[in-house]
């Protein structure tokens, strides 16, 4: 029963951050990286010289996910506005080329090593429930994760903004001529994308001890897969689908024989192309998606 839960906990934990990941804009991987590292001075040392890291929690978390927001508003003003009635093979180029930008001014600021930092110790202290030892950070991250999406939802389904965010994804044109403000729609979706990629980034850093210019391109690809199978246009079930791969690849660490945990991955994206093979539009695509050939 023990080992159940831990499998349980481990799972969701894991799942969360994909769930969060499928949330964000695909190009905010180094997004994240961004934001770990504006809590550190500018140095070329193996060692972190931590900065805004020493702040309480509650200055620094607003402050990061301020770091997040204003980021990724950046980017849509200075570089996807100018083109938004581009094809998306054009879109795609322009975000890998603000994330390679991103990423070498990060390698010229604090070069490859990755650096040691600590963030709230404390977190990393077990907690008992039913006889299993869960780290409080894994049930901080579930906690954040659920009130995150549920705040979300009722952003999306009861508010103004987020109607109106909902249209513009549905029919961008459509929505124009409605009377959606284009402008603040796409700037609101970046923020919100942004805070999400500040969040994923102070997780992981908590959680690893690490902050590596890498780190949020594992996350982030899981995520676009998770976005993939849950079915395109579906936040519902990129959500699912986050958490699913995440159960899978913690089931998958604790079943697989000791010599083939190394190919955790490998099984992992195996059973993906069943999915995709079974059901090409997804797990959880809507009735308007078209599928995909």
């Amino acid at each position: 029963m023990t080992a159940v839960l831990q499998i349980v906990f481990d799972g969701l934990s894991l799942g969360s951050l994909y769930a969060l990941g499928a949330l964000v804009n695909f190009s905010h991987g180094d997004f994240i990286a961004f934001c770990v590292f504006a809590m550190l001075w500018p140095s070329i040392n193996a060692a972190a010289i931590v900065f805004a890291g020493n702040l309480p929690f509650y200055f620094l978390i607003p402050l990061l996910l301020l770091v997040g927001a204003t980021l990724s508003v950046l980017s849509e003003v200075l570089v996807f506005r100018r083109f938004r009635n581009a094809n998306p093979a054009t879109m795609m180029i322009a975000s890998f080329a603000l994330g390679f930008v991103i990423r070498h001014l990060l390698l010229m600021l604090f070069s490859s090593r990755p650096k040691s930092i600590t963030l709230w110790p404390s977190l990393g202290l077990p907690v008992e429930f039913l006889g299993a030892r869960i780290p409080m950070l894994q049930v901080v991250t579930i906690i954040i994760t659920l009130a995150v999406l549920a705040a979300l939802s009722l952003f999306l389904k009861r508010t103004r903004y987020g109607l109106e965010m909902r249209a513009a994804a549905d029919n961008f044109s459509m929505a124009r001529m409605l009377g959606v403000r284009a402008n603040g729609v796409i700037l609101l979706a970046f923020a919100i994308s942004g805070m999400l990629a500040a969040a994923i980034g102070l997780i992981l850093a908590t959680n690893s001890g690490t902050a590596d210019i890498g780190m949020g391109a594992n996350v982030m690809l899981i995520a676009f897969i998770a976005t993939v199978i849950g079915g395109l246009g579906s936040v519902p079930g990129a959500v699912a689908a986050g958490f699913l791969i995440g159960a899978a690849s913690v089931v998958f660490q604790a079943t697989l024989p000791h010599d083939a945990r190394v190919f955790r991955d490998a099984f992992v994206y195996g059973a993906v192309i069943v999915v995709l093979l079974v059901r090409p539009q997804g797990l959880f695509a809507p009735k308007s998606a078209k599928q995909r050939v």
